[in-house]
Formats: C-alpha cells, sequence, structure tokens
C-alpha cells in the first residue's frame, strides 16, 4: 500500500504513464487529494469504493485524447449539434462511493451536471474499474480509445452495454475519426475529416 506521505516521491521516480492505487482510503482522503493536486493536468484521479487510483499519461496518452477532441468538436460543428465541452473535469459521489476525471467528457444538446460522454483512452491495461464509476454517475456512454479504435458502452437499464457505434452521434463513423485520431499530422488529419464529415449522412 502507498502512504499518501509517500505519493508525491514516488510519482516523482517513476515513468510518466504509471498508475498508482491507494486501498483502505476514506472519501475525505480522496477529496483532500483532489484538493492538494489542484487542477494539475499531470494527473488522473479515479476513487471506488476506498481505492484511489492516480494515472500520470505520457505524452502519447495525451496526444491522442487531444486529436479525438479537436475531431469530435469538429464533427460537432460541421453538424450543428449543440455541445458543452466539460473536459477533464472533476465529477465525483460521494453517497455512491465514487469519482474520477475523464480524458474528455461532454454535454450533448443540453448542459447538464454530469456528461453525456466520456472518452477515455486507454494505453496501460488493468487499474480501477472504471466503467463502474460511470456508471454510478449515470454518464449515458463511455468510449474507450485503445488499441487504435473506439470501444463503446451504452447505459441500459442501470447497465453498460457494449456497442457498435454512438447512439448519441449514431450518424459518426468511429471507424474513420479513429483512423485520423492516429494520424501523424493533427492539422492535415483535421482538415481532411472536415472534408470527410462534410460528405457523411446525418
Amino acid at each position: 500500500m502507498v502512504l499518501l506521505s509517500d505519493l508525491s516521491e514516488l510519482l516523482k521516480l517513476t515513468d510518466p504513464e504509471e498508475k498508482f492505487s491507494i486501498s483502505h482510503a476514506s472519501w475525505e482522503n480522496y477529496e483532500t487529494l483532489l484538493h492538494k493536486l489542484g487542477d494539475s493536468p499531470w494527473y488522473r484521479v479515479s476513487y471506488l469504493d476506498g481505492v484511489i487510483e492516480l494515472l500520470s499519461p505520457s505524452c502519447r496518452h495525451e496526444r491522442s485524447k487531444k486529436n479525438i477532441s479537436f475531431l469530435l468538436e469538429c464533427y460537432l460543428q460541421e453538424k450543428q449539434i449543440p455541445y458543452y465541452p466539460l473536459g477533464s473535469t472533476t465529477f465525483r459521489q460521494e453517497a455512491k462511493s465514487g469519482g474520477l476525471e475523464p480524458d474528455e467528457s461532454y454535454c450533448i444538446h443540453t448542459e447538464k451536471d454530469f456528461p453525456d460522454l466520456a472518452i477515455e483512452v486507454v494505453v496501460t491495461s488493468g487499474g480501477i474499474n472504471k466503467l463502474e464509476i460511470y456508471r454510478r454517475l449515470s454518464v449515458k456512454e463511455v468510449w474507450f480509445f485503445k488499441n487504435s479504435q473506439f470501444e463503446v458502452h451504452r447505459l441500459l437499464y442501470g447497465n453498460y452495454v457494449q456497442i457498435t457505434g454512438s447512439q448519441l452521434l449514431p450518424y459518426l463513423d468511429l471507424t474513420v475519426l479513429a483512423q485520423y485520431a492516429i494520424a501523424d499530422e493533427p492539422l492535415k488529419a483535421v482538415r481532411e475529416f472536415r472534408e470527410k464529415i462534410r460528405g457523411m449522412d446525418g
């Protein structure tokens, strides 16, 4: 078990794409850690049933996250779909013993307390069950981007079901989005993607 007092030193000594877990942590420990880290872009903090997990994302992780957000917002703008970007806002509910910070998140059509869509870039496997946290927060869709493709989970009757495409954005081809998300030149990718979306239905 990692002690809170040792955590900052441990983070400095390890690879940036690392996960650290703290067991038997109270909600107060979680809130205290969030307060100490403030709006630091260097860590993502998750909490579930007494376990705190910190992720220190790599450059590859952050590059994919930003590429996806640029492309998705390009699609929403071109299709004139109202959206409210919430980024990596901390979403939490003490009564449900869960909280996290998505890589990207959005409310679609109307602004709400919790996002309709959360996006997670997966570089290292394992760790805390983020899908369970999202379930407790009633997030409608969660997209995991791993191995250069999207895996979509839709909340139906209180549980997530993996589906082949987004129900929030049914006309968005996620295979095409994934192809441009891993492109070497982000500016060129956004320009080409914009032209492609203009030819899409919906």
